[in-house]
């Protein structure tokens, strides 16, 4: 991985917006702290009407901040925007390319607005497509691609001028789950061999987890949660355990037995269905079985599931992700 200088590469502090509509103003933005450390891939998660997207425009330059600093890349926000532009890649969620444009042409004019020369900007285009797995697309036109390899297109038009941070605005949405597996595969690449810096946002739960070396989660206006996918799984208490039954007396009875159990929240009754969290359900399993056994309870179904980022992210904020 290439060298790193030290210290964030993104440093925001009370950063607050306000908009002004025609009875008041909405408080869009009620000030959000996050660090970002050079090399990391951070998901940046939060519901509609969270800030998420408000927060991200502010740290791109493409929103004024009502109040609160921010650093971006060694640059201040409000003072030197210009200098974040320079430094920062932005894939949009629209994508930034037309039908009829030619995928090479696209690549050269997005460097050309950086200051680069014509040729440097052809070598570093057709490196970084052939890093993408995207070979002989030079002289294509942009609309005969698969949406696969034009959202590669659009992160190598964002990487062409080798900003140290890029963004990258729900990179993988209406992919098929095939292409989404191959970005996660490449957007990883850009990490560990470029030693880009990646802030990523997604409503995919598992490309959050399978990607993030960290989640910030917003709601509110504020970041609510962060942390490693682990460590916020571990906020959730225990385990699922889902119990079918085969009659209203076993519901009954189980229901009592396993919310007897040390550690267990209050059972959830639905139907002959009983949902409970226990600390460590892998544990508690045969204990279960035997208690259920014994009372003569009929079970005819039994689950245990981990905690998942959307029970962390129902916890948190009431709602699911894709809500």
């Amino acid at each position: 991985m290439p060298a790193i200088a030290d210290g964030p590469i993104i440093e925001a502090r009370g950063l607050k917006r306000t908009f002004k509509i025609r009875k008041g103003t909405v408080e869009a933005v009620k000030g959000i702290d996050l660090t970002v450390q050079p090399g990391e891939i951070v998901g940046f998660l939060g519901p509609n009407g969270a800030g998420k997207t408000t927060t991200l425009r502010m740290l791109c330059t493409l929103l004024a901040p009502t109040d609160g600093t921010a650093t971006v890349v060694g640059c201040d926000l409000r003072d030197d925007p210009v200098g974040v532009r320079r430094r920062i890649g932005y894939v949009a969620q629209s994508g930034t390319t037309t039908g009829e444009a030619v995928a090479g042409q696209e690549i050269v004019s997005q460097a050309q607005l950086y200051g680069i020369d014509r040729k440097t900007a052809t070598e570093r285009g057709k490196a970084l497509l052939k890093s993408l797995d995207l070979d002989g697309i030079w002289d294509r036109k942009c609309g005969s691609l698969s949406g696969g390899q034009r959202r590669r297109l659009d992160i190598v038009m964002g990487l062409v001028h080798e900003p140290k941070l890029v963004f990258l605005d729900e990179p993988t949405t209406g992919l098929d789950p095939q292409a989404r597996a191959n970005l996660w595969h490449h957007i990883r690449d850009l990490r560990d061999r470029l030693g880009t810096t990646i802030f990523l946002t997604t409503h995919y739960m598992d490309e959050a987890d399978s990607l993030s070396d960290r989640i910030l989660i917003v709601d509110g206006g504020k970041v609510v949660a962060q942390g490693t996918p682990q460590e916020l799984k571990q906020r959730v208490s225990g385990d699922a355990i889902t119990l079918t039954l085969r009659g209203r007396k076993d519901t009954a009875q189980a229901s009592e037995i396993i919310g007897g159990f040390e550690g267990a929240d209050t059972p959830n009754v639905d139907g002959n269905v009983v949902r409970a969290h226990l600390p460590d359900g892998s544990t508690a399993l045969p204990q279960l079985l035997r208690a259920l056994d014994k009372a003569g309870v009929d079970a005819i179904g039994l689950e245990v599931a981990r905690p998942t980022l959307d029970d962390v992210f129902l916890t948190l904020t009431g709602r699911s992700l894709r809500d």
